[in-house]
């Protein structure tokens, strides 16, 4: 009903279209209704395409959102947007050891910021490891975005098929965990078939090639007021998602710019009065001469 328009809030209801095969994923206050929509379901209609549903499978897990003192290992189903139009910026300017490091660190951000909105207590660290098919992001033209693929590593239980970083209700960055990527498939039965051991590998602290977010320095992202808004002030440099992004401190200079630019056009408007010879002012001051 719009109540929560104005929050940021992650997405309680995703849907995921993967292989020809939907994926309705109900999160916390999204569960109930998604369940209730799967007992009379015959089709669904996106506008432009048609599904015709031949059979329901639900799958209900209770048990996440969690950390945990291993590593587990997720792939991403769908490109994952990490970048936004600022955070190009920024990151086609780094080396290629210090773009990892930029990428883990957003993909942790995602993770902390995801938690907060499931009202987990965090322990003090969060951990990330990824594994990407390539440094060079793939650009996703609509919101000069940049999309990555490929896999990770985190101390953190997540639900699969759901999103992480830009885009999540349009179906990117969707994951599904604990498999073996080289036989990575679609298909259900084989995702199970693959998935991998998830006994710890490693002491988490004794790993130098993790990069490590602490959860109290990832700040809670917020929504500009509605009065900046309209005035159309420039927008603030952002890290996280395109629904929920966290903002950095905004640049000093973006008031000093408009009082410029008016004191000009003051100056400019004055020098046309006197050299129009049609004007009332021009009248009065001859017959006062």
């Amino acid at each position: 009903d719009g109540r929560y328009r104005d929050k940021f809030l992650y997405p309680r209801v995703q849907v995921k279209i993967l292989n020809e095969q939907i994926y309705l994923v109900g999160i916390k206050d999204g569960a109930d209704p998604v369940l209730s929509i799967t007992k009379d379901f015959e089709l669904l209609n996106f506008g432009n395409i048609t599904f015709n549903i031949l059979d329901v499978d639900i799958e209900e897990n209770i048990d996440q959102f969690r950390h945990v003192n291993q590593l587990l290992r997720y792939r991403f189903v769908s490109p994952w947007i990490a970048l936004s139009k600022n955070t190009q910026n920024r990151y086609k300017f780094l080396k290629s050891k210090d773009r990892t490091a930029f990428l883990n660190r957003l993909l942790g951000q995602n993770i902390v910021f995801l938690a907060r909105e499931m009202n987990v207590n965090l322990n003090d660290k969060v951990y990330t490891k990824l594994k990407l098919n390539s440094l060079f992001p793939k650009p996703v033209y609509e919101n000069n975005w940049g999309s990555f693929s490929g896999e990770f590593q985190t101390n953190f239980v997540l639900p699969n098929y759901i999103g992480l970083g830009n885009g999540i209700t349009r179906g990117y960055g969707a994951i599904h965990g604990l498999y073996n990527p080289q036989d990575f498939n679609f298909d259900e039965d084989m995702l199970k078939a693959d998935i991998v051991d998830d006994k710890p590998k490693n002491t988490l602290d004794e790993d130098d090639t993790l990069l490590c977010v602490k959860v109290k320095n990832v700040p809670k992202p917020r929504r500009k007021s509605k009065s900046v808004a309209k005035k159309g002030k420039s927008k603030v440099k952002k890290v996280l998602s395109e629904e929920y992004e966290i903002e950095e401190k905004p640049a000093k200079k973006i008031k000093t710019k408009p009082k410029k630019k008016f004191q000009t056009e003051k100056k400019i408007s004055k020098t046309p009065v006197d050299n129009n010879f049609n004007t009332l002012d021009y009248h009065q001051k001859q017959h006062d001469v």
